[in-house]
């Protein structure tokens, strides 16, 4: 069995790992759909539009539209402290820091009604 200062170094690691591949993953992502654009010379939506709503971006990036590759890149940037967030719940649940659980929770809780305010409050 695991000591408890093993395995809350252990979920640090993987927290900062999930930091590093998220921002690694979402600039791969940003690069592919810049050099798309800057390929084709449009950004696949008429008058430049840009494309916001998910299933909009989700048949603009299986057409291979630029700009909706780009917005894909964008939202999993913003989706990596967001697991970050779910991640920390699991350790502070494991160091038995029930405060930080709810703290962090509330962080979680906060964090999605701001995405669905953002999202519908347009």
């Amino acid at each position: 069995m695991k000591s408890k200062a093993k395995e809350m170094h252990d979920v640090e690691i993987i927290i900062g790992q999930i930091l590093r591949i998220g921002v690694f993953i979402s600039a791969t992502v940003i690069i592919i759909g810049l050099m798309l654009y800057l390929i084709t010379g449009s950004s696949g939506y008429a008058n430049n539009m840009f494309p916001t709503a998910p299933h909009i971006i989700f048949q603009g990036i299986l057409a291979l539209k630029p700009f909706a590759i780009i917005m894909l890149g964008i939202f999993l940037l913003i989706l990596t402290p967001v697991l970050r967030v779910v991640v920390s719940i699991y350790a502070f649940y494991k160091e038995s820091d029930h405060l930080y659980v709810i703290i962090t929770i509330i962080v979680l809780i906060i964090l999605i009604i701001s995405m669905i305010i953002g999202y519908f409050g347009k």
